[in-house]
C-alpha cells in the first residue's frame, strides 16, 4: 500500500502535531492484491442451555457464512470462567482469545434475559482484551449482532452489543437480526423453520460477507488514528530521551 504525501499540508491549528497529522487519501483504499483465502468469522452464542436458541441460531448463521464461502469457527462458553476467575492462562480463555485474533470478522448472539444481553455473552467479550502487547485481537474486524427472545421481539440486546462492539473498536454492520419467541422458530431437529426472521438471517449474513470483503485488506488503515500516531512518536521521544541521560 502506497504511503500518502503529507507535504505542503495547510496545518489549521497550532495543536496539530504536523508529523502525525496526516490526510485520509482515496488512494490508499485500494488494494494491490486482494485476499483471496475464505473469510475468517468467529461465532459467540449467549446459553449454556442443552437447547440453547441461541446456539441453535449461531449454527443457522454458521452454515450461512459456510455455503457464503466462508471459514467459520462456533466458540462453545462451557467451562469458560467468569472474568477475573481464573488467570487469562485458562484453556478456554486461551481458545478463545487465539479464535479471536484469528478471525476477520465475527458474530454475536444472545438470548435476551432481564431486558439485557446474558452474562455468559459478556463474560466471553470480557476475557477478549483490547490489546495484546502491540496486538489488538478486535480492532477493525467486522461485526453483526443478533439477539433470540422467548416473548415478543426486542432490540436491548442487540443494542447492548453494539454498544460493546464500537468499544471493541470493531465495524459493526447496520443490519441485525432479533427473533421473537425463538422456541416457535426451531424445529425438533434444532433446524430454523422458514420465516420472515430466517430471511433476515440470510440478509444480515450476507451483509456481513460483504462488509468483511470490503473492509479486511484496508483495515488496518481505516482505525489508522491521528491521536494513536501521535501518541506513539511521543513515546518513541521519550525512550530516546531515556537513553541519553
Amino acid at each position: 500500500m502506497q504511503k500518502e504525501n503529507v507535504s505542503e499540508v495547510s496545518i489549521p491549528s497550532s495543536n496539530i502535531d504536523a508529523a502525525c497529522f496526516k490526510i485520509p487519501s482515496q488512494s490508499l483504499l485500494k488494494v494491490e492484491a486482494a485476499s483471496t483465502h475464505a473469510p475468517r468469522f468467529l461465532m459467540l452464542y449467549g446459553s449454556l442451555r442443552e437447547r440453547s436458541y441461541s446456539k441453535l441460531l449461531t449454527l443457522e448463521a454458521a452454515r450461512l457464512l459456510t455455503a457464503m464461502g466462508a471459514e467459520v469457527k462456533v466458540f462453545d462458553p462451557q467451562d469458560l470462567p467468569q472474568p477475573d476467575g481464573a488467570p487469562d492462562s485458562h484453556p478456554k480463555v486461551q481458545e478463545l482469545r487465539t479464535l479471536a485474533a484469528w478471525s476477520e470478522g465475527m458474530v454475536w448472539c444472545s438470548p435476551e434475559r432481564h431486558g439485557a444481553m446474558t452474562g455468559i455473552m459478556k463474560s466471553q467479550i470480557d476475557w477478549i482484551p483490547l490489546a495484546l502487547g502491540a496486538v489488538r485481537p478486535t480492532q477493525g474486524k467486522t461485526l453483526a449482532v443478533m439477539e433470540v427472545s422467548g416473548g415478543s421481539q426486542s432490540f436491548n440486546a442487540v443494542n447492548q452489543m453494539r454498544v460493546l462492539g464500537r468499544w471493541m473498536r470493531m465495524l459493526t454492520i447496520p443490519n441485525q437480526s432479533s427473533v421473537a419467541k425463538a422456541f416457535l422458530e426451531f424445529d425438533e431437529a434444532g433446524r430454523m423453520k422458514p420465516s420472515a426472521y430466517y430471511d433476515r438471517v440470510v440478509d444480515v449474513m450476507e451483509e456481513l460477507m460483504k462488509f468483511t470483503l470490503l473492509t479486511r485488506d484496508v483495515a488496518p488503515y481505516l482505525v489508522d488514528r491521528y491521536s494513536e500516531r501521535k501518541e506513539t512518536a511521543e513515546e518513541l521521544s521519550k525512550r530516546v530521551n531515556q537513553r541519553s541521560l
